[in-house]
C-alpha cells in the first residue's frame, strides 16, 4: 500500500470525525437555544427537551473518541497529526460540557417552575449574557470548520464581554437582595443560571485555543492576550 493511499484514506477518516464533531456542536447549539427559550419563557416543555438530547450528546461524544482512539491504534500518526486528533478529542470534550450546562439550566428552569418562584425572578436580565455566550460558540464552531485562527483570537477576547455581563449581573443580585431578604432564594437560582452561562462562553474560549493549538502547534492556554496575538500573527 502506497504512501499516497495511506495518506489519503487517513485524511479521509479524519474528515469523518470532523463532520461528526460538527453533528456534535449542532445538537449542542440547539440544546442552549432550547435551554435560554425555556428560561426567558419559563417553558417546561422546552426544557425536558434539552434534557431528553443530553443522551444524545453524550453517546456522540463517546462515538467520536473511540473513532478516534481507531485512527490512532491503526494509522500511528506522526506528532502534527496527533496534535490535531488530541485537540478534536478536547473540542468534543468541551462540546459535551456545554451540553451538561444547557441541561443544567433546563433543571433548573424546571425546579423554578414547579416551586412557584417564576414571577420574582428578573430572568430577561440574562438575555445579553445567554445571546453573546451561544454566539460564542456558534462562532468557534465555525472556526473549527475552518481552522480560522484570526477568529479563534477574536473569540478569545469577546469572551471578556461575557465575564463582564456576569459580574454586572451579580452586581445587581446583590442589590436585589439588599433591598429584599424575599429575594434572596430566587436570586441565588438565578445566579446559578448566570454561571452556567458564563461557563458556555468558557468552553467556547477553550475550543478557540485548541484552534490555535491546532494550527500553529502553540499551547495558549494561560497566557496573556499579547502574548496570544504574537503566536496568531
Amino acid at each position: 500500500m502506497t504512501e499516497k493511499h495511506l495518506s489519503s484514506q487517513f485524511d479521509s477518516e479524519l474528515g469523518s470525525v470532523s463532520t461528526h464533531v460538527m453533528e456534535m456542536g449542532g445538537l449542542v447549539e440547539s440544546q442552549i437555544r432550547q435551554a435560554i427559550y425555556s428560561l426567558l419563557q419559563f417553558n417546561v416543555e422546552a426544557a425536558n427537551e434539552v434534557n431528553a438530547t443530553e443522551t444524545r450528546v453524550n453517546a456522540m461524544e463517546v462515538d467520536i473518541d473511540r473513532e478516534l482512539s481507531s485512527i490512532i491504534a491503526r494509522r500511528q500518526p506522526t506528532a502534527r497529526d496527533l496534535r490535531l486528533l488530541i485537540a478534536i478529542s478536547k473540542t468534543t470534550a468541551n462540546l459535551e460540557r456545554v451540553g451538561d450546562e444547557a441541561a443544567k439550566i433546563a433543571r433548573m428552569v424546571i425546579s423554578i417552575i414547579h416551586s412557584g418562584d417564576l414571577r420574582s425572578l428578573p430572568a430577561m436580565e440574562l438575555r445579553m449574557a445567554s445571546d453573546l455566550a451561544s454566539g460564542l460558540l456558534r462562532k468557534a464552531l465555525d472556526a473549527f470548520a475552518r481552522l480560522d485562527t484570526t477568529t479563534a483570537l477574536a473569540i478569545l477576547k469577546e469572551d471578556d464581554l461575557i465575564d463582564q455581563e456576569f459580574d454586572g449581573f451579580v452586581r445587581k443580585l446583590i442589590t436585589y437582595m439588599m433591598e429584599d431578604p424575599r429575594m434572596i432564594s430566587p436570586s441565588l437560582d438565578l445566579l446559578f443560571l448566570a454561571k452556567a452561562i458564563e461557563r458556555i462562553g468558557d468552553h467556547a474560549k477553550n475550543i478557540a485555543e485548541l484552534i490555535i493549538y491546532i494550527v500553529k502547534g502553540a499551547d495558549v492556554r494561560h497566557t496573556s492576550m499579547e502574548q496570544i496575538e504574537s503566536v496568531v500573527k
